[in-house]
């Protein structure tokens, strides 16, 4: 079955209705099909295998994901940001392709290798005009490929993540009620287009029948402005965007945001000061946190309204600790934690996240990463307590061994961020002559507070952990280093820290 039926269904459902605002311009359901149907023979017409998207958030995004499914083609938004070189590289790995987006910088990088390529504008008219020649034009059947996604490749090249038209099926019937939206439902939709959040946000308010509103370039103002422009009810932000929406908020707070009822986050580690001032800025919106990779179609586990409000106001510690959980796996996956030689773990033993089911792709392009079972291992380091909630405490690549003992940055830093000086914090190896490795931390501090003794921290950690998790070297930084979802990146912390 074919990811484009999704589409197909909403159209019949309600072809006149709102599909997409973006810039200004507003498409219907049965605009947005026709286009992807126009794609179609653009796609056939240049002999694509691929289609690319090297482009901000746009029509063309929806247009170019359909079309693609259509034409049995892989679907495959590139991360603009990536220099000329690593760019060159992966256009390299999907030629021919048509691409759509920046033409000069395709010319002037990736010229020789044999591409279509059209301007966002171009590609979304010549879409519209392109009328299929033939009324019993037969699509692609959706046995295959349906989006490739490179990886952030930050430890070697990047690895194209397969997203089979099933995997992604997989998940969305799975997980959303079609046409379920009413007709004033509108999604803001804010994540890069090269992200599988992005993509499943588009997919899942379509299958839903929810009109689409598309902020191209974030900013807090500008979310805040759509919002209430809009009438915006559903929106999906990462951590660090939510933190700049709440000061933006605080600053202009006659902005309307009444309409908002459902705020989804994921993408990287909610601190929980920033949850908290969401929930306290934000009354009326039921916030969830939604984990998953792109490996896994989007989200294996939720933490929704109902567990956020209750660890708000809850006095028990272990209940208000699930505020900085990912929640409970989806009843259509199956998640166990293993040790390092791959045995179950039991309830708040820590160890890697492995998931199964059938939105799991778990394949790169020549190799699948599935074990035993059709099992995945995520490269997540968590645990799942008695009750059956999950809670992430970074990379199992991130751990940092001390004479043996394997320790979690993640409770390290979050200790260090209850003392009322220190703003963000990050916990990572640092070579030891004696243990091999030892902790080193970096440190934001907050405004109007003096640079706290080093003493003072590392008794605090000693007091709420342990010894051996105490920071044998504390340096201080302006800000953190995160990329664009929200994640924090340690390999960069290290190199200040080392």
């Amino acid at each position: 079955m074919n990811i484009s039926l999704l589409l197909e269904m909403a159209a019949e459902a309600g072809a006149d209705r709102i599909a997409l605002v973006c810039d200004g311009k507003r498409w219907t359901y049965g605009d947005l099909l026709a286009a992807a149907r126009g794609a179609f023979e653009l796609i056939q017409e240049c002999n694509a295998e691929y289609v690319a998207l090297l482009d901000e958030s746009s029509e063309a995004a929806v247009i170019g994901l359909f079309g693609a499914a259509l034409a049995g083609v892989p679907y495959c938004p590139l991360n603009y940001r990536l220099a000329d070189e690593d760019l060159a590289a992966l256009l390299g790995r999907i030629a021919p392709a048509l691409v759509v987006g920046d033409e000069e910088r395709v010319a002037r990088i990736a010229g020789d290798q044999g591409h279509t390529v059209l301007s966002r504008e171009d590609f979304a008219l010549k879409a519209q005009g392109t009328v299929p020649a033939d009324d019993s034009r037969e699509y692609d059947p959706g046995e295959g490929v349906a989006v490739q996604l490179f990886t952030s490749g930050t430890t070697a090249a990047p690895k194209a993540a397969i997203l089979r038209h099933s995997n992604l099926l997989g998940y969305i019937l799975g997980s959303v009620e079609f046409a379920s939206a009413g007709e004033s439902d509108a999604a803001l939709v804010v994540v890069p287009p090269y992200h599988i959040a992005g993509i499943s946000a588009l997919m899942s308010s379509i299958y839903a029948g929810r009109r689409i509103v598309m902020l191209p370039s974030f900013s807090p103002k500008g979310w805040l402005n759509l919002v209430e422009q809009e009438a915006v009810t559903n929106a999906f932000v990462v951590p660090t965007m939510l933190g700049r929406i709440i000061d933006a908020f605080d600053k202009a707070p006659e902005t309307n945001v009444s309409s908002l009822r459902a705020i989804a986050y994921g993408g990287g580690k909610m601190p929980l000061e920033v949850i908290t001032k969401a929930l306290d800025r934000f009354p009326g919106a039921g916030f969830t946190n939604a984990y998953g990779l792109t490996e896994t179609s989007s989200t294996i586990a939720l933490l929704g309204p109902e567990d956020h409000r209750a660890a708000l106001e809850s006095d028990n510690p272990k209940v208000r600790a699930r505020l900085t959980s990912l929640g409970q796996p989806l009843p259509t996956v199956e998640i166990e934690i293993r040790d390092e030689d791959g045995n179950i773990l039991g309830p708040n033993e820590a160890g890697e996240i492995y998931v199964r089911g059938d939105q799991v792709s778990g394949e790169y392009k020549g190799k699948s990463a599935l074990v035993e079972g059709g099992w995945f291992p995520t490269r997540d380091a968590g645990f799942i307590d008695e009750d059956g909630y999950l809670f992430l405490s970074g990379r199992a690549d991130d751990v940092i061994v001390r004479g043996g003992e394997n320790m979690s940055p993640g409770e390290i830093e979050d200790v260090l961020l209850t003392h009322p000086a220190i703003a963000d914090a990050c916990a990572c190896a640092v070579p030891s002559v004696e243990w091999g490795e030892a902790v080193g931390v970096a440190l934001v501090l907050r405004e109007d507070h003096a640079i706290p003794r080093e003493a003072e921290l590392r008794e605090l950690v000693r007091a709420r952990l342990r010894s051996s998790r105490v920071p044998e070297k504390i340096v201080f930084v302006k800000e953190l280093p995160y990329n664009e979802m929200g994640k924090l990146l340690r390999r960069e912390v290290k190199k200040i820290i080392s």
